[in-house]
């Protein structure tokens, strides 16, 4: 099928069209408490580029960029903190994180989803106060590790909690409730830096420190949650698997939807090695769609240079400290703005659409900042507070695309994607690749500032078109289809058909009915 795009019919979808639901105050509690996950990802992403802007900071853990920030006082230049040690301070939450999803997608399999939900929010409780007490280097990279542990738990678990507890129909909202709760995350980290900054000399330490109230609630209300039932199917608590499916969907006919767990759950039993399965034939669109291509391209769209040094790079660009922080939160509040959006009609039109609409103005956005930055922006001379202005519109209106395509779709998509035999290991997979591919970006976006200056935008806008292109051509639609039952979409496509067969999947998987 041309672009992609197939659409399985309802009457292959086996069971689907059986399936009953009602919206529960147990259900929505549950997916509250489990989306605070994605505010531990948020506050990091919105605290970390403004604490390493704060002067005080900086005068005591990184003197030498401080006293190169106060020569260049009165001169805009593209390297004023190209420091690799302090791009580590952010990156290393991100490779400790990469490292510790692999742990996670274990404990995840054998002891379920809110295990790795509580354990990832006491690791990143205590790096958050770890990171308020630092008086060296080594206590921060040590709380960052630990705060990038917690991370790598919870974004292991809590979409594929949210998607499995979601009802098919509406699991496209109901997931981007994790990219909301980070999106908030983000703009509350930025708001409390507008204010901690003018806190002398300690302003940074409770910047740091508050990250100890999203792991707080997420701990305690983790304590509450349901296990999901497809997990606890998995585990072979089937009486549990049916009570809590019963209780989340609001009713007592559940039976076609417990079948198609029970089905799933039995193929799942079959494979002992998941990650090796992962690399098989059969689940080769998986592995390239969900396991590698979209995490490496959502973090390959700039957006998180953007959040990571938004303060720094408005610095950089002539803006004064607090206009700097001014423009980050402007620009971090079409992250909120965004999810809203995509909640509210990602089910009607497709992950697609949403995915190549915005691809189209996020590449427009980079090449008119790299353009501006060209014609107007030289060492030594500020930028004129109109084009200043413009740049943070432009900035406001890419951060909007991507906080309704790849930002919440990037964690969608592939937790949609993997049967459950593979679900864990791929989710494992996707925060992996989404991690090196983060850690990459902070460790190398203000060196490759300094050295390609605004050609760093058109390289993103260069990796946009690819990435849109690897959405129209290889990503069926998996909007509305039972998540037991999105593989039946590769046997309709026009590529992955030819790695997809029937036959194998008898062979390999009885349990599974074709």
């Amino acid at each position: 099928m041309a672009g992609g795009g197939a659409i399985v019919d309802g009457a292959s979808l086996k069971r689907a069209h059986l399936y009953e639901y009602e919206i529960t105050g147990y259900f929505i509690m549950a997916c509250l408490v489990a989306a605070l996950g994605g505010s531990l990802f948020g506050y990091d992403l919105g605290v970390s580029g403004g604490v390493t802007s704060m002067d005080d900071f900086l005068k005591e853990f990184f003197p030498k960029v401080y006293r190169r920030k106060q020569m260049h006082l009165h001169e805009t230049d593209y390297c004023k903190y190209d420091d690799q040690i302090l791009t580590l301070f952010t990156s290393s939450l991100y490779f400790a994180a990469l490292l510790t999803t692999f742990a996670a997608s274990h404990l995840t399999r054998k002891k379920g989803r809110k295990a790795s939900i509580l354990l990832g929010s006491i690791s990143f409780f205590i790096g958050g106060a770890l990171n308020a007490c630092a008086v060296n280097i080594f206590m921060l990279i040590i709380g960052r590790i630990l705060l990038g542990a917690g991370i790598g738990f919870g974004n292991q678990a809590v979409p594929l909690y949210l998607s499995e507890i979601a009802p098919a129909k509406i699991r496209g909202a109901v997931n981007q409730l994790f990219q909301l709760t980070t999106c908030l995350g983000v703009l509350v980290a930025a708001l409390i830096n507008y204010g901690t900054q003018k806190i002398h000399p300690w302003g940074w330490r409770l910047s740091l420190g508050l990250a100890t109230i999203p792991a707080t609630l997420m701990f305690v209300g983790g304590l509450f949650l349901p296990e999901t039932p497809n997990s606890l199917i998995e585990q072979g608590r089937l009486e549990e698997g049916r009570r809590v499916l019963e209780k989340i969907r609001g009713t007592k006919n559940v039976q076609a939807e417990l079948d198609d767990l029970i089905e799933a759950s039995q193929a799942a039993q079959v494979i002992k090695h998941p990650f090796r399965n992962l690399l098989q034939r059969k689940n080769r669109p998986q592995l390239i769609i969900g396991a590698l291509g979209i995490p490496a391209f959502q973090q390959l769209t700039g957006n998180n240079s953007i959040l990571f040094y938004a303060p720094v790079l408005l610095q950089s660009l002539g803006f004064g400290s607090d206009a700097s922080l001014y423009g980050s939160i402007i620009t971090n509040s079409a992250l909120v703005i965004a999810p809203f959006i995509s909640m509210a009609w990602v089910d009607k039109f497709g992950r697609r659409a949403f995915f190549l609409e915005a691809g189209a103005e996020m590449i427009l956005c980079m090449v008119a900042v790299a353009i501006t930055l060209a014609l107007k922006f030289g060492d030594g001379e500020a930028l004129p507070k109109g084009i200043g202005i413009f740049l943070v519109i432009v900035f406001f209106v890419f951060v909007l695309a991507y906080g309704r395509s790849w930002g919440p779709l990037g964690w969608l998509v592939p937790s949609e994607l993997f049967p459950l035999e593979t679900r864990s290991a791929g989710q494992s997979m996707v925060v992996c690749v989404n991690m090196i591919f983060t850690a990459l970006i902070a460790q190398c976006f203000l060196v490759s500032l300094c050295h390609l200056k605004y050609g760093i935008f058109l390289l993103f806008a260069a990796l946009i078109v690819v990435m849109s292109s690897f959405v129209y051509f290889l990503l069926p639609e998996t909007k509305q289809v039972p998540i037991e039952e999105v593989y039946l979409l590769w046997r309709d496509h026009w590529l992955w058909k030819h790695y997809v067969d029937d036959d194998d999947d008898e062979h390999d998987v009885p349990a599974r009915r074709v």
